[in-house]
């Protein structure tokens, strides 16, 4: 579990964890990367189902501690935004039914891809969207929640973009200054950026701006919201 920090908000969550999962072995992080380390440890310990409560941070701790592992992941959302929890349509205000599908043993498998020795599963960004995660505190996330890391976007789109090639053998090469490639089909909350992708399906789905000026975020958000088809900015 990540608390977060240590706040009345961070207790709360504990307590609803602790009412929730009775029974469970339950370890709180304090510090980036602990999720991954504990879950490795739990997985070589025997544990056969190892349970990430926190947001999307976490999962990704503990995704990368289960890589390579037979223990099965499972999901009690407790996070900002909690993206992967809402792709696999689990119910993010309901954490009694969450814990109730992880102990009925429901499982699904998903592709697991990785950059730089690190695996995702839903997402991985290039420019703008890891730079707003980098520089988005967790005291930020606490006062405003998921428009934190808007307000970090905008605060990066305003500096120079960097500039970044796309290669990829058998495709053409491409240059753009921010990237998104995804796993699922949702960015940011309930955003359908990937429109046709599947998280099972072998493939990811990339999204190149050659541009990132706000009015060519705001027309690619419309298309995303309104539309069933996407012009690339």
């Amino acid at each position: 579990m990540n608390p977060a920090a240590r706040s009345e908000r961070a207790g709360h969550w504990r307590s609803r964890v602790e009412e929730v999962a009775r029974g469970a072995t339950l370890r709180a992080t304090s510090r980036i990367g602990e999720a991954e380390l504990l879950a490795r440890k739990a997985a070589r310990e025997g544990f056969k189902r190892i349970v990430a409560a926190g947001g999307d941070g976490t999962i990704n701790e503990v995704v990368n501690g289960l890589a390579g592992t037979a223990a099965a992941l499972g999901l009690l959302p407790i996070g900002t935004v909690n993206v992967f929890a809402t792709e696999l349509g689990l119910p993010a205000g309901d954490l009694k039914e969450c814990w109730q599908i992880i102990c009925e043993g429901h499982t699904r498998t998903i592709d697991l891809p990785s950059a730089n020795g690190k695996h995702f599963v839903q997402l991985a960004g290039i420019g703008l969207d890891a730079q707003a995660v980098k520089e988005t505190s967790v005291a930020f996330k606490r006062s405003f929640g998921p428009l934190s890391y808007l307000v970090s976007a905008a605060q990066i789109a305003s500096r120079p973009p960097p500039h970044l090639v796309i290669e990829s053998k058998g495709a053409a090469r491409i240059e753009g200054s921010f990237v998104l490639i995804g796993n699922g089909r949702l960015y940011g909350g309930p955003f359908p950026f990937f429109k046709r992708a599947l998280i099972d399906d072998g493939l990811l789905d990339i999204v190149v701006f050659k541009r990132i000026g706000y009015l060519d975020i705001i027309r690619y958000l419309q298309d995303v919201i309104f539309s069933s088809s996407i012009s690339m900015p």
